[in-house]
């Protein structure tokens, strides 16, 4: 999307207390829990949380074992989920466990080294910020991160697991200018309901917000006076968490990726192992649009990997630059392909995917991360691709 005119674009992002989010680290904990004995384990995990119970289901073919209710409570602890207040407690929740075996209809495929779905996956990157990320996940990503952290140092020891964020920021001439509205939808209990008003929280809680959460996160830059700014805008947000809404994993599919800037081949991550072309292909295209942004190819990519259950090639590689591109997008294909390993295998063992990594990417996005474990983050290819063009 490059755009001369003026225009607001919004993303949000969701803490890891988040009912959805809750699901991805426990589906994303057990592949970690198997992979730690098991290397060549098949995970298809599924989690579902509601009021006082977690289902862990899907579809496993391992030797090794995990005691999940055990790791499923010591997850929920991790998260905060350690007082009845929040309506959900790590020690007394119902644990469930309706894990099968893999089909071998789809095991004979993967076996061979071929894909383990089939489906499109989409990566992106352009120079908005220094991940090459668009700036408004960024900034919603590292809200939400922000009011996690503000809870467990106990800087506002009011607040709760569940939380929210959302920016929305203009932009003019295909760049980002300013921020038009922050909104926070952040969990806290009773000590901060306004007695004289009980269906709103306090207003120097609210502000209290804005300073420790929101300018402490955007740049001062990006402000002006017509920003809008909307914190608990129902007026309070007291019963959070599986307590007031269900959680799946896999249904925060936007957050997980670029906030709405490019499209999704619609296949969620976590609980998945790289096999699942789903999750593994979708960070080898990432991996390929930041090289290829780094490498100065280009300002803007978006490549789309599509491939056929069983079949260890990719039946179509797409690559757009939006005009933006330094030589034709023929050729930068042609580079890609001289570069990258796309086999299902190739990408496993280039990006080094059979470790117990994924509990990380299951909040705060999968993409524009600077820790060491986020191995499609880096830009090692860049010079080959300059060198190629």
């Amino acid at each position: 999307m490059v755009n001369s005119e003026r225009f607001l674009f919004t993303s949000e992002s969701v803490t890891e207390g988040h009912p959805d989010k809750i699901c991805d680290r426990v589906s994303d904990m057990v592949l970690d829990e198997l992979f730690k004995q098991d290397k060549m384990a098949r995970v298809a995990c599924e989690t579902f949380v509601t009021v006082g119970q977690i289902i862990v289901g899907g579809e496993i073919t391992t030797h090794s074992w995990v005691d999940l209710n055990q790791k499923v409570r010591e997850t929920l602890k991790d998260i905060g989920y350690t007082d009845p207040k929040y309506g959900f407690h790590y020690s007394t929740c119902a644990v469930i466990n309706t894990i099968g075996r893999q089909s071998p209809d789809i095991a004979q495929g993967v076996d061979t080294g071929g894909a383990g779905d089939q489906g499109m996956m989409i990566g992106f990157a352009c120079r908005e910020t220094a991940e090459l990320m668009p700036l408004p996940i960024m900034l919603a990503h590292k809200l939400a991160r922000r009011l996690a952290e503000v809870r467990k140092k106990k800087i506002l020891p009011y607040l709760g697991p569940d939380g929210k964020s959302q920016v929305t920021v203009e932009y003019e001439g295909g760049e980002p200018s300013r921020v038009e509205a922050v909104i926070i939808a952040a969990q806290h209990t009773e000590e901060v309901i306004d007695r004289k008003n009980p269906s709103q929280m306090t207003e120097k809680a609210r502000q209290e917000i804005r300073k420790k959460v929101i300018e402490a996160v955007i740049p001062k830059g990006m402000f002006d006076r017509n920003t809008r700014y909307f914190i608990n805008a129902t007026g309070k947000f007291l019963v959070g968490g599986p307590q007031s809404d269900t959680g799946m994993t896999g249904r925060k599919i936007i957050v997980d990726t670029y906030g709405g800037m490019a499209p999704h081949g619609g296949g969620a991550f976590s609980g998945k192992d790289p096999t699942k072309v789903d999750r593994s292909a979708a960070y080898m295209a990432r991996y390929i649009a930041k090289n290829i942004v780094a490498a100065g190819l280009a300002d803007r990519c978006q490549i789309q990997l599509a491939y056929v259950i069983g079949v260890a090639d990719p039946v179509s590689i797409m690559i757009d630059t939006y005009g933006t591109g330094r030589i034709p997008d023929y050729r930068i294909i042609q580079l890609v392909r001289k570069n990258f390993g796309l086999k299902p295998r190739e990408i496993i063992d280039s990006l080094d995917l059979r470790r117990p990594i994924f509990q990380k990417t299951s909040a705060y996005g999968h993409f524009g991360r600077t820790e060491k474990e986020f191995t499609w983050e880096k830009t090692d290819k860049a010079a080959a691709l300059q060198k190629g063009a």
